[in-house]
């Protein structure tokens, strides 16, 4: 981006750059609703304890309180109030208090803002939004939706101007089966460990595995033999049986796995890949695990990123499981405009600025604006007869294309201010050229 944000982490985009935001945005819900997905929207606020219930991120979340209130008091208060860090906790309660009102299995997207109290830095925010989508159950939901949320997201992120990507895909079930089966009892430290392993290396966590979970030198490197396996196809199977490692658990779970990568081979070959190494940081997550980063930006860090939870949807013994995938559409904007994969073809969405010969024309000009309109060609109007040579240079200096004249006789011609071409035209059927109709230029 061509300049810095005045408040660190809260980005704010110029006009051209919000163009492209709404574009990735767009494209987005044009996809999740083509395969199915109803759009909602929560509220911006829950109760602190909502939404520190589930994983470790209390020192992350932005309290909310009033100026005039008492600290101590709101500090002690368990419905005080916090902004949300995800849009993921937020639904869980939705469907909680909804749920005599939805037809389940429930398929919902969901574009909002989220706030997080982390250190910014490239690619990370404290207020960024966020693009969700999931599938719920009512009691069960079936696996053929942990399938599907990977044939959606890889659609969605291929209609997006962001080049190659990877969908890095993992099972819960298989790596916890794999660590018991070694002998290892508490998988979630193990999986602490091995989510570290792209930042400190194998080295670092093959120590972490020794001295702090308890594991041997063998156990440690068999933990770290599994994470490297990662394969395009369902070969990883063999891979992990090669291993010798055997239990319950890692069976189903590579079978899960296997479902996923097969129907991902089919029918999104190259994109979707099995990377044993993927644990993901949240506490909720029982099976399928998703991670997502740019082929050439694996810095940015992931892009999308979700899995399969059994009950962070629940009220007393009834549970509402479900699949969803989070896309960080602030971080996807920022990398596409920082390496230009995507401009404006102008800041603003009028295609035509209709002039003024005198200022009594501007009710007619006002009627060639909606003639124009009601064919979907964005227009405006010149607030003031100037001269010619001034509307031109205006319509010129906010990015307009197409300048309209309306003479004294009743006719009228539209210039084309970028090649200087000025032909007839009739307000009820002139049509620019298609490129223009669209404000993004790939």
């Amino acid at each position: 981006m061509a300049r810095k944000a005045s408040l660190s982490g809260f980005p704010e985009w110029l006009p051209a750059e919000r163009v492209v935001e709404q574009h990735v945005l767009d494209t987005l819900r044009r996809v999740f609703e083509l395969h199915g997905f109803a759009n909602i929207e929560t509220r911006a606020v829950e109760t602190r304890a909502q939404l520190l219930r589930k994983g470790e991120i209390d020192k992350e979340v932005y309290g909310l309180s009033r100026l005039a209130a008492d600290p101590e008091e709101e500090k002690n208060d368990p419905n005080a109030l916090a902004l949300h860090f995800d849009l993921t906790v937020p639904f869980a309660r939705y469907v909680v208090e909804n749920a005599g009102h939805l037809a389940f299995p429930f398929r919902r997207y969901q574009m909002q803002k989220v706030w997080r109290g982390e250190r910014p830095q490239d690619g990370r925010f404290r207020e960024f939004t966020q693009a969700d989508i999931d599938v719920v159950g009512d009691g069960s939901l079936p696996f053929s939706y942990d399938v599907e949320l990977a044939l959606t997201i890889a659609d969605a992120l291929s209609a997006l101007p962001i080049g190659d990507f990877r969908l890095r895909v993992n099972n819960r079930k298989l790596a916890e089966g794999f660590y018991r089966g070694l002998g290892l009892e508490d998988p979630d430290a193990v999986l602490r460990a091995i989510d570290k392993l792209e930042k400190i290396g194998a080295e670092k966590v093959a120590e972490i595995l020794t001295t702090e979970v308890g594991a041997t030198a063998a156990q440690a490197q068999a933990a770290l033999d599994l994470a490297g396996i990662c394969t395009a196809d369902t070969s990883f199977v063999e891979q992990v049986r090669a291993l010798g490692v055997e239990h319950e658990l890692l069976e189903t779970g590579l079978d899960e796995l296997s479902q996923v990568i097969a129907a991902a081979s089919r029918r999104a070959p190259g994109n979707v890949v099995a990377d044993l190494s993927i644990a993901r940081g949240l506490d909720y997550y029982t099976g399928t695990v998703y991670e997502t980063v740019l082929v050439g930006h694996e810095s940015l860090g992931s892009i999308c990123s979700g899995g399969r939870y059994e009950s962070l949807a629940s009220k007393g013994k009834k549970t509402y499981p479900g699949v969803g995938l989070s896309i960080g559409v602030t971080r996807l904007v920022s990398r596409i405009l920082a390496e230009e994969l995507v401009t404006a073809a102008r800041s603003v969405p009028s295609v035509v600025y209709v002039t003024l010969a005198n200022d009594e024309a501007w009710h007619e000009a006002q009627d060639v604006a909606a003639a124009l309109r009601e064919r979907g060609i964005a227009c405006e109007v010149a607030a003031s007869a100037e001269k010619f040579g001034k509307q031109i240079k205006y319509a010129d200096r906010r990015g307009i294309p197409f300048v309209w004249f309306t003479h004294a006789d009743g006719t009228h011609e539209v210039k084309d201010i970028r090649s200087g071409e000025q032909l007839s035209a009739d307000p009820a059927s002139w049509t620019p050229p298609a490129e223009d109709l669209t404000n993004v230029v790939s």
